[in-house]
C-alpha cells in the first residue's frame, strides 16, 4: 500500500482546524498527524511528528504565518501549502509566502466557513498531494462544477496568420510554483522586451496583486489583463483570476481580449485559450514557454504552437517545482528546448529576434 501524505494542519480557529482535518483525513492518500493552533505548538509538533506537509495560515497570533514560514524555511524546508484569506491584504501576504517558498494556497471562504470549506475539499486534496512531491527550491475544482472543457468551446481551431512582422509577443503559461518561476522570468528580461502575455493559475482577487508585486520588483510594466489592452513593448499582461486571457489582432496592434467562457481543462483561465489565440493572433511571431505547474493545461496549446513553427520551450523538471505541465508537453513533443528556469528568459528573447 502506497504511503500516505503526513500533514500537520496549522490554524489559529477550532473550526478550521477540526473542518481541514475531516477533509484531509476523507482521502485515502493522506493522513492528518497532527493540529497546532499556533506557530511555537506547530514547532514543536514538527520535530515530534515530521510530517510531509504543512498547512499554514497566513495570519495567526504570537507570530504571524509569514514569519514562521520564513523560519520554517531556513530551519528545517518543508512543503507548504496556506490557507489564505481572500481578502486584498491576504493576497500580498500570500504572494510574499510563495516567495519564501510555499507551494501552493487555497482560499479561506470569508463566510458560512463550515458549509463553503467543504466546497474546496477536492482543490485542498489534491494541492496537499502536489506539495508531498513537489521540489523546494531556497529563494479549484469544485464537486459541482461544470464538466471539464475543451479549448474548442472558448475559441475555434484556424491556420495561423502567415505573416512576418517586427511587433513580436512572448506567451508564458504556469501553475503551481508559477508565480516564483514567473518572476525569474520577467526579472531576466529587459525593459524593452517583446510585449509578454501571461496566463497564470490563480484565483480571482490573487491576480491583481501578483501582477502589483511584479510591477513593482521587474523593470517591465506588469498589470492585470483588461478587456482592449494594447499589448506594447515592455508591457506584461496578465490574465485575472477568473476570465480566460485572449490575444487577438486589431488592424496594426494587438490587444488583450477577456471571456467568461467555462474552464479549459478545469482552469478558468487557461493556458491552452492564450496559445491558440496567440498562434491565430501572431503566428509565428511569438516565443512560448510553458512553466511549473500541475495537469496537463498548456501541453495541447505548446504542441500547435510548435506545429505551426513557434519556437516553444518547456520548464526542465530539476527547476520545477511540479512537473506536470511542462512534463505533459514534453511528453507530447510540443518543445522545441526543455531548459532549466534560468535559461528561459534568454531563450524566448532570442526566438523573438527578428
Amino acid at each position: 500500500m502506497p504511503k500516505k501524505v503526513r500533514v500537520l494542519v496549522v490554524d489559529d480557529s477550532a473550526l478550521i482546524r477540526r473542518l481541514l482535518t475531516e477533509i484531509l483525513n476523507g482521502s485515502n492518500d493522506i493522513e492528518v498527524v497532527g493540529v497546532a493552533a499556533d506557530p511555537y505548538i506547530a514547532r514543536e509538533k514538527i520535530k515530534e511528528l515530521n510530517p510531509d506537509v504543512l498547512t499554514l495560515d497566513v495570519e495567526m497570533p504570537r507570530m504571524d504565518g509569514i514569519s514562521f514560514l520564513r523560519n520554517v524555511m531556513r530551519l528545517r524546508p518543508m512543503p507548504v501549502v496556506m490557507v489564505s484569506s481572500l481578502t486584498e491584504h491576504g493576497a500580498e501576504i500570500t504572494m510574499q509566502a510563495l516567495e519564501l517558498g510555499a507551494v501552493d494556497f487555497v482560499t479561506k471562504p470569508k463566510i458560512d466557513i463550515s458549509h463553503t470549506l467543504t466546497l474546496y475539499a477536492d482543490e485542498l486534496i489534491e494541492k496537499v498531494i502536489a506539495a508531498a512531491g513537489a521540489k523546494l527550491h531556497p529563494r479549484v475544482s469544485l464537486p459541482d462544477a461544470p464538466p471539464p472543457g475543451h479549448v474548442d468551446d472558448i475559441i475555434s481551431r484556424a491556420s495561423p496568420r502567415p505573416f512576418r512582422t517586427t511587433d513580436r509577443i512572448i506567451a508564458i503559461g504556469a501553475s503551481t510554483g508559477g508565480t516564483e518561476a514567473i518572476k525569474e522570468v520577467l526579472l531576466r528580461l529587459p525593459p524593452d522586451a517583446p510585449g509578454i502575455v501571461i496566463t497564470q493559475h490563480i484565483p480571482a482577487g490573487f491576480s491583481a496583486a501578483f501582477a502589483d508585486r511584479m510591477n513593482r520588483q521587474t523593470r517591465l510594466v506588469v498589470k492585470e489583463a483588461e478587456d482592449g489592452d494594447h499589448v506594447l513593448p515592455g508591457h506584461v499582461f496578465i490574465a485575472p483570476g477568473d476570465r480566460h486571457l485572449l490575444l487577438i489582432r486589431n488592424g496594426a496592434r494587438y490587444e488583450c481580449r477577456l471571456n467568461d467562457g467555462g474552464p479549459v481543462n478545469r482552469h478558468r483561465p487557461s493556458v491552452d485559450v492564450l496559445f491558440r489565440s496567440v498562434l491565430q493572433a501572431a503566428g509565428t511571431n511569438v516565443s512560448a514557454a510553458l512553466l511549473t505547474g500541475m495537469g496537463a493545461d498548456g501541453a495541447e496549446g505548446l504542441l500547435e504552437l510548435r506545429h505551426a513553427g513557434v519556437h516553444t520551450i518547456a520548464q526542465d523538471e530539476t527547476t520545477s517545482v511540479v512537473w506536470g505541465m511542462p512534463g505533459e508537453a514534453v511528453k507530447r513533443g510540443a518543445a522545441t528546448e526543455v531548459l532549466a528556469l534560468e535559461k528561459v528568459a534568454a531563450a524566448l528573447l532570442r526566438a523573438t529576434e527578428y
